[in-house]
C-alpha cells in the first residue's frame, strides 16, 4: 500500500516545490522592495553575486563617481531642455546623496562607486509609441551602480511632471533604493 502511495506523494511534494520557487522568482521584478517604488513604475535588478554591501560601504563614505547623460525627445518639443541641464541634473543628484553619506571625508581608496545614469525625456510623439501607456509618463531615469568594475544595481523609475518637479523624488527613491539593499 505505502509503495503505491509514495510515488504520489514525491510528486505532490515537488509540484509544491516547483510552485514555490518559480512563483517566488516571478515576483522579484513586479514586488517592489521600497515604498517610494510604488509612486510610479520602477524595474530593478540586483546583482547578488557581486559585492554589494563593500559598495554600499565605500558610497556612505563618499567614495562615488557620476557619469551621466540626457536624452531629450527629438520628435516633440523639449520640455526639459530649457530646464534641466546634465550638470543641473548631476548636483541634484549629488545634494541628495550628501543627505545619505555617514562621512564628507573620502577615504583614498581605489574602488569607488561609479555611478552611471541618464535622464530620458518620452517622446510622446514618437511613431514607434505602441499605446497610450506608453505616453503617460513624462520620463525615466536609468540607474546603473558599479563597483570595481562590476554592475551590483540597476534601477529604472519613471517621472511623471513634465517640469520635471519630480525628478528630485524619483532620485531620492533610487538612493533609497540602493541604500536598503544591505
Amino acid at each position: 500500500m505505502f509503495n503505491k502511495i509514495a510515488p504520489i506523494i514525491l510528486i505532490c511534494l515537488l509540484i509544491f516545490i516547483f510552485y514555490a520557487v518559480f512563483t517566488k522568482a516571478s515576483q522579484s521584478t513586479k514586488t517592489k522592495r521600497v515604498e517610494c517604488q510604488t509612486k510610479t513604475t520602477t524595474f530593478e535588478k540586483i546583482f547578488v553575486e557581486e559585492p554589494i554591501k563593500e559598495a554600499i560601504k565605500a558610497f556612505k563614505t563618499g567614495n562615488y563617481e557620476i557619469n551621466s547623460s540626457i536624452e531629450y525627445s527629438k520628435y516633440m518639443k523639449s520640455h526639459l531642455k530649457d530646464i534641466l541641464t546634465k550638470e543641473q541634473s548631476d548636483e541634484l543628484l549629488k545634494n541628495i546623496i550628501n543627505k545619505y553619506l555617514i562621512s564628507m571625508e573620502q577615504k583614498n581608496q581605489d574602488k569607488k562607486v561609479s555611478i552611471n545614469y541618464y535622464v530620458y525625456e518620452n517622446d510622446k510623439e514618437d511613431s514607434g509609441k505602441k499605446n497610450s501607456e506608453a505616453k503617460k509618463y513624462a520620463g525615466y531615469l536609468m540607474f546603473d551602480f558599479k563597483y570595481d568594475k562590476k554592475l551590483v544595481y540597476k534601477i529604472q523609475i519613471d517621472y511623471m511632471d513634465l517640469d520635471a518637479k519630480d525628478l528630485e523624488d524619483r532620485m531620492d527613491c533610487v538612493i533609497n533604493s540602493f541604500l536598503s539593499i544591505d
